[in-house]
């Protein structure tokens, strides 16, 4: 290297630590790209051209994350008055600079392939959270890797790699550049910077249809610090769009709305039901990461969830539910609030936008219920007191249970028997004040480290994700049985649903399979055992419960009553923070980024058959008005809670 230096026509050092931390950096990255490669051998289309396209795009990212993180450092050297050059100061400010981007580059390369062997992606909005939420991040990353052993493995290669390349450093500069080849070196690093600035963003690498692709041909630290750019995606901007009058003619006809102002984004409407109420208390648990393919129902042969599946037989089953996310906050925000996956983070983060809407929490307080959100974790953790308690919620979490009756917690929250514990616990208190109640329970225990109370299942703790769901299996019969004890027990319809899927990657940007989740309603006493095979979101839950309910509301749901959906009203809306989907029929239309919309053909297939498409085909409309419609309702308050007293019809422009 010191060689290859002393090549360069300008003989002095002047930019040589640059030199030597972009040729690090490059190294670093392709490193990192090789390793993730590796991993996904069998999920990557091996050709010429896509390897070549993966590793060039991979470049094009590498080198302009380099200009960004290098520039004031450049800008520092290339202001810098010569006699400091020779300064000690200045040499041990280089040292460090180079021991410290050596410490850097090796802990970025061992966090992407521990977060790629979780998520299967390169850093994006998660680690975004992973950086707010320090607390619960770091105990879970202490109890799951061994991090005394990485950090030393860091350090040791870190002094290495600097010994090996301190001689570069150690020379004093002798023929500083002077002011006319500054100005050189400066305007040519300012052009390249803004050729980058112009050429290269989020879009450059989704050239490739499949997504493993797409992620290795983009770089780890440019896409984290694209996460924390885009909280929110203005959709007319980003995404293909139709006339606002088409779009609200296209959804109103979808949810069955007549009689109204034409050219009216405002679905809020009143919905009344002809039999008498029920009263009957709610008991939703959502359980996290409970994917489909752990059910024996489904083929799995683990034998890892007998209490669930024994349960299918005596409830109703719905089991071609899916999730319209992959995060938890994604579930929170469909099963309350019934709206499409908006682009950008779920409303439940978006700080001072994420309260005061029409929710089913709203509805069933009003209804004279005693609501409560109630989770296994902190409830600070992904905004989620700020969303439940502006939304008609109550908040039982772990903050607020005394300490003496946890008996076991982890990184992420107490464990779903001490949970449940407490949901019993409010149940109690709500029918001793006479009261009906609606418990949104979210547990926590599926989840890295994947550890739970021991001599409950036989799989040891913190061995993996099958014995985080076997005891989560194990949990659920316990609070059956616990609740069925209970005077309430006989009058509460039990509803148990997933989240999301614990994985969520695949070859395609939404891979159907990865989106399917259970959901059992049980009642002995007041619902019939039967399956339902209807393509179903969780969006429809909230309509589902009222409608089962019997109870008046009004609210400008996009979902619908499962139990009453037609054949032809069957469809699914999912999504990432970036790409939309609505599947029906056996195919996909995806809305993505930069206004890119395609055709999943089969998408219920292991490898669907994807083309480009364009707002001519029917079920793209469909997709881009749901999509549409949500976010303009959103953006435009039209789904406030407040609007149910006087409803206003709202126009919107051609």
């Amino acid at each position: 290297l010191d060689n290859y230096l002393d090549t360069l026509s300008v003989k002095a050092k002047q930019f040589d630590i640059i030199l030597i931390l972009a040729i690090l950096m490059l190294l670093s990255f392709a490193l990192t790209r090789g390793i993730l490669l590796c991993y996904s051998v069998g999920n990557f289309d091996f050709n010429f051209l896509n390897f070549f396209g993966v590793w060039l795009s991979g470049f094009l990212y590498d080198l302009s994350f380099i200009v960004y993180i290098l520039t004031p450092l450049f800008l520092l050297l290339a202001l810098l008055p010569s006699k400091l050059c020779s300064k000690k100061f200045f040499f041990i400010f280089r040292q460090v600079v180079l021991a410290g981007s050596i410490f850097a580059l090796l802990f970025v390369c061992i966090a992407e392939i521990l977060f790629w062997h979780e998520f299967q992606v390169r850093f994006n909005f998660i680690s975004v959270d992973y950086l707010i939420y320090r607390q619960e991040v770091t105990e879970n990353i202490q109890q799951s890797y061994p991090m005394t052993l990485i950090f030393a493995s860091i350090t040791l290669l870190t002094g290495l790699l600097f010994w090996l390349l301190k001689d570069n450093l150690n020379k004093v500069i002798e023929h500083p550049l002077n002011i006319k080849k500054r100005m050189v070196a400066i305007s040519v690093y300012v052009l390249l910077f803004f050729t980058i600035l112009t050429a290269v963003d989020q879009s450059t690498k989704d050239v490739f249809d499949n997504s493993y692709q797409s992620e290795l041909a983009s770089n780890g630290p440019y896409q984290f610090v694209a996460a924390f750019r885009n909280n929110e995606l203005a959709y007319k901007k980003f995404y293909t769009s139709i006339s606002d009058i088409d779009a609200a003619k296209i959804i109103r006809k979808e949810l069955s709305i007549q009689n109204e102002e034409e050219g009216s984004f405002d679905i809020y409407r009143s919905t009344k039901f002809p039999q008498a109420r029920k009263k009957v208390n709610v008991f939703m648990v959502m359980v996290e990461s409970l994917s489909s393919d752990y059910l024996q129902y489904f083929g799995n042969e683990e034998g890892i969830t007998p209490h669930l599946d024994n349960l299918i037989k005596d409830s109703v089953f719905f089991d071609k539910l899916y999730a319209t996310g992959t995060r938890t906050t994604r579930g929170l925000e469909a099963v309350t609030l019934s709206i499409p996956p908006t682009p950008g983070r779920s409303i439940v983060k978006r700080l001072g936008r994420e309260t005061g809407f029409c929710s089913l929490g709203n509805i069933l307080n009003e209804n004279d219920y005693n609501v409560n959100f109630i989770y296994g974790g902190r409830g600070y953790f992904d905004n989620i007191n700020a969303f439940f308690t502006g939304n008609g919620y109550g908040i039982i979490d772990q903050a607020s249970t005394p300490s003496e009756e946890i008996s076991f917690s982890n990184a992420w929250g107490m464990s779903d028997e001490d949970l449940f514990s407490q949901a019993i616990k409010s149940a109690d208190d709500s029918h001793k004040k006479g009261k009906l109640f609606f418990s949104h329970v979210m547990t926590s225990s599926n989840h890295r480290p994947f550890t739970y109370p021991e001599n409950r299942i036989d799989i040891p703790s913190g061995t993996g994700r099958s014995g985080a769901v076997k005891y989560s299996d194990w949990a659920i019969k316990d609070l059956l049985e616990k609740a069925s004890k209970k005077p309430w027990f006989k009058d509460t319809l039990f509803i148990i649903i997933a989240d999301h899927q614990a994985n969520s990657a695949g070859k395609v940007d939404l891979p159907l399979e990865r989106y399917h989740i259970p959901m059992w309603f049980y009642s002995p006493g007041h619902i019939k055992p039967q399956i339902v095979n209807k393509v179903c979101s969780q969006i429809d839950l909230a309509p589902t419960i009222l409608a089962w309910l019997g109870i008046d509301y009004s609210a400008p749901f996009f979902g619908k009553d499962i139990f009453k959906m037609k054949a032809n009203e069957e469809r699914a809306l999912i999504g990432t923070y970036q790409h939309l989907g609505l599947y029906k029929d056996h195919t996909m239309a995806v809305l993505g980024p930069q206004k890119k919309v395609h055709i999943h053909k089969e998408a219920d297939s292991v490898n669907p058959d994807v083309s480009e498409s364009d707002i001519n085909d029917p079920l793209i409309k469909l997709c881009i008005s749901y999509y549409q419609s949500a976010s303009e309702i959103y953006k435009t308050n039209l789904n406030a809670w407040s609007r149910r007293l006087s409803p206003r019809k709202v126009a919107v422009k051609k």
